[in-house]
């Protein structure tokens, strides 16, 4: 039983109590100082997962530049709006906390470029997912406790992790392997809280983005204006600070627009849950929809905006021309390994067994999900570089 945390009074009916909490797989004694929540996410800020995120790419590769997002960076500021949205509904911060702290830990080097590729080598030995890679990575893949494999974390941390997207009602690869010796509920809704996390995801993506695109002169101020979204927050800041300088134009639009997105989601989630009434935490997951969400006025301006950007920069030739060279690291690495694991550095070359084998893949596929774009770079180079040391 956890301790009772005397400020979890102020939380509203349906969030996520920590003196509820279905525990962890491997019991131990809570701290009296942190909810279990708070220790979930300072476990999961000292490891090397997500150290490693410092130098993952978001959209653009490290050397492009010191300004650009990355998946560190990207992380902690979902984190703050995750925060956000939690205080303002009442729900567990600690723990929306540490579910957007988490959810990037399985992206492997080079962003979706990078994932795609690896999806691609694997196809034959069940694909790659970042979703099933992040769990993977805190029940399985850290290794800093004596007693356990991974971060031993709460239930509700777990649960959030494996369906913050929603229900997975067919699950597959290591979820499906995971929830079978731990069950996480996967076929209801996850928590309010990692609804949030989930949320403030979608919030800090497309609005970081349109900065970072602007900042590489992907696109111009006066495209994005286009946007209703963009264009109202633009028109807002121009009428309150005539004459702003253009440098300052996009952060004050960033920062107004995820001001409005927040703003929406409260509203949006009050309305469902005065109207679904639930008791309790297991009330949101017994729900027939999420309950955490945009309007749909609001749902509607942030896939134009998701649109443009797919179009805009996702699809820009300097890109794709990054996204290509990085995909065939990521290829060649695994065909490398996959078919040579001798080559594996220290255990994982002894988990990963024989050549070309289900096993091998999994564990080479594991190691390459581990890599940040620097390390893929120098490791695509010892291995095809003849003069390159090993």
């Amino acid at each position: 039983m956890t301790p009772p945390f005397q400020f979890y009074r102020s939380l509203a009916p349906w969030a996520v109590h920590a003196d509820a909490s279905r525990g962890r797989l491997h019991a131990e004694t809570e701290d009296k100082s942190r909810s279990p929540y708070q220790r979930d996410r300072d476990r999961i800020l000292h490891s090397r997962a997500f150290r490693r995120l410092q130098y993952k790419t978001q959209v653009f590769i490290f050397h492009e530049g010191d300004h650009y997002r990355t998946r560190l960076t990207h992380s902690l500021e979902v984190a703050q709006i995750a925060r956000s949205l939690a205080r303002r509904l009442r729900l567990d911060e600690e723990l929306a906390e540490a579910l957007a702290l988490a959810h990037d830990l399985g992206h492997p080097p080079f962003g979706h470029a990078g994932e795609e590729a690896l999806n691609a080598s694997m196809r034959s030995h069940g694909g790659f997912d970042h979703n099933a890679q992040s769990l993977k990575h805190v029940t399985q893949l850290e290794r800093r406790y004596a007693g356990f494999d991974g971060l031993n974390l709460t239930w509700e941390t777990l649960e959030g992790l494996a369906k913050h997207n929603g229900p997975v009602r067919s699950p597959s690869g290591y979820i499906a392997e995971y929830d079978f010796r731990h069950s996480l509920d996967l076929g209801s809704w996850p928590s309010a809280e990692a609804q949030a996390a989930a949320l403030a995801d979608d919030i800090a993506y497309n609005n970081h983005d349109l900065e970072d695109g602007l900042r590489a002169g992907l696109f111009t101020l006066e495209e994005v204006a286009a946007l209703p979204l963009p264009r109202e927050a633009l028109d807002e800041v121009k009428i309150q600070h005539p004459g702003v300088s253009p440098d300052r134009l996009a952060p004050e639009m960033v920062r107004r627009v995820i001001g409005r997105m927040i703003n929406d989601v409260v509203a949006e989630t009050s309305r469902r849950i005065e109207a679904l009434d639930p008791a309790d935490a297991d009330g949101i997951r017994a729900a027939p929809r999420a309950v955490v969400a945009f309007s749909q006025a609001m749902d509607d301006a942030n896939k134009a905006v998701r649109a443009f950007l797919f179009e805009r920069m996702y699809r820009h030739w300097r890109v794709n021309r990054t996204m290509g060279k990085s995909k065939r690291v990521v290829q060649m690495l695994f065909q490398l390994l996959h078919g040579a694991p001798q080559m594996l550095p220290g255990h994982w070359r002894e988990k990963a067994g024989a050549p070309g084998t289900p096993a091998s893949a999994r564990v080479v596929g594991d190691y390459i999900a581990g890599m940040t774009d620097r390390f893929a770079l120098e490791e695509y180079e010892r291995l095809t570089d003849p003069s390159v040391p090993g």
